[in-house]
């Protein structure tokens, strides 16, 4: 069988796989084995009309296909096959933009402290505070406490940017939903449940924890996940250079 070889970028959309064997006759025929075996792949890989996309290039033995016979080049059980996208500005070309996830872990960081504070001094109300901001952040696309970065800490000089390509849409849904656990658990606070509604604010601040300290945004990677579902409103798939849904992206990986 012929081996193929999946480009970092794309192995999120391949479930990590880095190759795989395939028995297509053509390069065509392999692409299209490919994508049955990894559906997420497809619409990176091909248009709507069912053509390669531009910025996609097969390679069968270090030769551009382009320079053979385009997607009817045979393929033997001998050949190596390599997919290499094309780079722009140090990404694979996709519907990406530059996201500062400096701002993104300063209002992480701000949510842990002020949830532990609210805990320790029993302030069910700083714990809405909270809430509030997490919500207000989501409805105004931005990180709930992104002004402690863009107004202070920022100008101060103290955290540099940190773009990377990414799409905004699942932190902002994962912040939504981290707004409505928390409203949950103030409600519960409120009402005398103490011990289920302080669980769910201390369950907001492990999440922004693991996703601060770990890189994995649990909201995100439910975000993707919907979007392989299909579910309507969830357009984005998991950008180039996450080693999986949900995982914060690295710069300049390949």
């Amino acid at each position: 069988m012929t081996t193929l070889k999946i480009p970092t970028p794309l192995r999120p959309y391949a479930e990590g796989e880095k190759e795989i064997e395939v028995t297509a006759a053509t390069a065509g025929l392999v692409m299209e084995e490919l994508t049955a075996l990894y559906p997420a792949l497809r619409k990176h890989l091909f248009t709507e009309e069912g053509e390669l996309r531009s910025y996609v290039n097969l390679f069968i033995n270090d030769e551009d296909i382009r320079h053979l016979q385009g997607v009817d080049t045979p393929v033997g059980e001998t050949d190596r096959l390599m997919i290499i996208p094309s780079i722009a500005g140090g990404a694979l070309m996709s519907d990406t933009m530059k996201v500062d996830h400096a701002a993104i872990k300063v209002s992480q960081g701000t949510v842990i402290g002020l949830n532990l504070l609210a805990f320790i001094l029993d302030l069910p109300w700083l714990a809405l505070l909270v809430a509030i901001f997490l919500l207000g952040g989501s409805l105004l696309k931005q990180p709930g406490f992104g002004f402690v970065y863009q107004w202070v800490l920022r100008p101060l000089g103290l955290i540099k940017p940190e773009l990377l390509e990414d799409h905004p849409e699942p932190h902002r849904f994962a912040q939504m939903i981290g707004g409505l656990v928390m409203s949950a658990g103030v409600l519960l606070l409120f009402f005398g449940a103490v011990w289920l509604g302080w669980w769910l604010v201390w369950l907001v601040l492990a999440l922004a924890a693991l996703n601060l300290f770990g890189g994995f945004c649990v909201g995100c990677a439910m975000y993707y996940w919907f979007n392989r579902l299909n579910v309507p409103g969830f357009k984005k798939s998991a950008p180039a250079g996450s080693a999986f849904p949900g995982a914060r992206p690295k710069a300049g990986q390949l």
